[in-house]
């Protein structure tokens, strides 16, 4: 089938409905190559489901194109923990990276988030294309990386309206992404 340059650029997102995480994971699996990242997607969604997670999917002719994740972590303050959410993972099949679904799938987690009244959303990711959307250094805003395998301005922040001047400290993964050593860089894979 060809490609209809203006629907891939206006693809339906969505909520993920409950039966649709085999379809999501093999756009995940598709789209990262490692196994892993789709197994980070099922245990988040089995652990985090309702308002403690946001996933989105981008649907084209009836099929599932793209996915995008947020999970609900924390920051450290120091009052107290605050809940916040993570972007992870950000996923587009291969045949339709680079014309604007992965964009307006964060674009559209964001304002999930905001209308839910998160105060931040959190990501490990590229500064150039995440900056476009509102995410800047985390560390610039008083927030420390989980982990030293994140470069530091990989680790971001967009910070919500809902975020107040107190929320600042460390930021903590959920458990999934550590038992399935899905933070930051790994080196070496052998």
């Amino acid at each position: 089938m060809a490609i209809d340059e203006e629907t891939v650029a206006d693809p339906n997102i969505r909520p993920q409905c409950s039966d649709e995480l085999p379809a999501v994971t093999a756009v995940v699996g598709e789209a990262f190559g490692r196994p892993v990242v789709a197994e980070l997607v099922a245990q988040l969604q089995a652990r985090h489901e309702g308002p403690a997670s946001v996933s989105l999917v981008a649907e084209l002719h009836g099929e599932i194109v793209g996915h995008v994740q947020l999970s609900r972590c924390w920051v450290d303050a120091p009052d107290r923990l605050v809940e916040v959410l993570s972007l992870s993972p950000l996923s587009v099949v291969p045949r339709y990276q680079g014309r604007g679904i992965g964009g307006r799938l964060v674009h559209e987690g964001l304002q999930a988030a905001q209308q839910a009244r998160w105060p931040m959303v959190f990501l490990e990711g590229s500064p150039a294309y995440y900056s476009r959307f509102g995410f800047e250094a985390a560390h610039r805003r008083g927030f420390t990386r989980p982990s030293l395998r994140i470069p530091e301005e990989a680790f971001q922040v967009a910070v919500l309206p809902d975020c107040e001047p107190w929320m600042t400290g460390g930021f903590v993964y959920t458990d999934v992404f550590w038992e399935l050593d899905c933070v930051g860089l790994r080196t070496s894979r052998t």
